[in-house]
């Protein structure tokens, strides 16, 4: 017994103030085992319900994380021990203030994935909108997203700017989006026959779906104009600019064929002159 207790307390000295124990060994290795398991634990409840691939990049963020708890257990527990880690502690702060500093930004961006990767906010696929920008998405990494625009252009998005910035989600809550086209005409048109072109028009694109059915709003009596406003339903709203523009050919046709006129803006000029 008492060479075991000499064995435990056998230590080694490692600066003039750090001087370790076998039994400060052993409990730190203890405490570490510990915090391991209680963080693969935790691991695998906050990311249960994440896709496969979502799960492997949240596995990668949190390997990290991982380390730098590892690294704040570890100086707790020699604090603990009655250690004077008072030096250590002091260098570990200034590095760490200077490496967040340095990279604040980037660890902006991992986060907000991390909070996209938990949430299921965004999804590959997704056609979403931000900062007037619109996009499909193709790809979520940890520190940016892929996004394809209507035009085949790449988008490539922060991370962060999901936290800062509103971000409208067009396909969250299906793949039908409705769809408006504005137009006005003059004073004195019968607005009963504008309805019905305005509908004719609608129904007559074969991309409109025929439920919910296109209705028209009559929006304001403008300074040129009656302001009318179409909207129906589509099932591809990345690609909404083509039936809407093909609205817009079949509106200025019925229009022309029913003799309803398009208004430009118009302004009255008054010339005063000094006699």
């Amino acid at each position: 017994m008492k060479e075991l207790n000499d064995f435990l307390n056998l230590s080694f000295q490692f600066s003039e103030d750090v001087v370790i124990s076998v039994k400060d060994g052993l409990i730190l290795g203890a405490v570490l085992v510990i915090a391991s398991v209680f963080l693969t634990v935790l691991r695998k409840l906050i990311s249960r319900n994440l896709p496969y691939d979502d799960k492997k990049k949240f596995k990668v963020v949190f390997g990290y994380a991982r380390w730098m708890l590892y690294v704040i257990i570890f100086l707790i527990t020699l604090h603990s021990l009655g250690i004077n880690v008072t030096g250590i502690f002091a260098a570990s702060a200034a590095l760490l203030i200077g490496i967040g500093l340095a990279l604040q930004t980037l660890f902006q961006d991992i986060i907000s994935g991390v909070f996209i990767l938990i949430d299921q906010s965004v999804h590959v696929g997704d056609i979403i909108e931000i900062e007037g920008k619109v996009g499909r998405v193709e790809e979520i990494k940890l520190r940016t997203t892929r996004a394809l625009t209507a035009d085949n252009k790449v988008l490539i998005i922060p991370n962060h700017l999901y936290l800062t910035n509103s971000l409208y989600n067009w396909t969250q809550n299906g793949t039908t989006t409705r769809e408006t086209v504005d137009v006005g005409v003059a004073y004195g048109s019968d607005v009963q026959l504008v309805k019905r072109l305005l509908l004719q028009a609608a129904k007559s694109q074969q991309d409109v779906l025929k439920e919910p059915e296109p209705n028209v709003l009559f929006t304001d009596f403008g300074d040129s104009a009656l302001n009318f406003r179409v909207a129906f339903t589509i099932n591809d709203s990345f690609n909404a600019r083509f039936p809407k523009s093909d609205i817009r050919f079949e509106i200025d046709k019925l229009f022309r064929e029913n003799n309803i006129s398009i208004p430009f803006p118009q302004r009255d000029i008054h010339i005063k002159t000094k006699i």
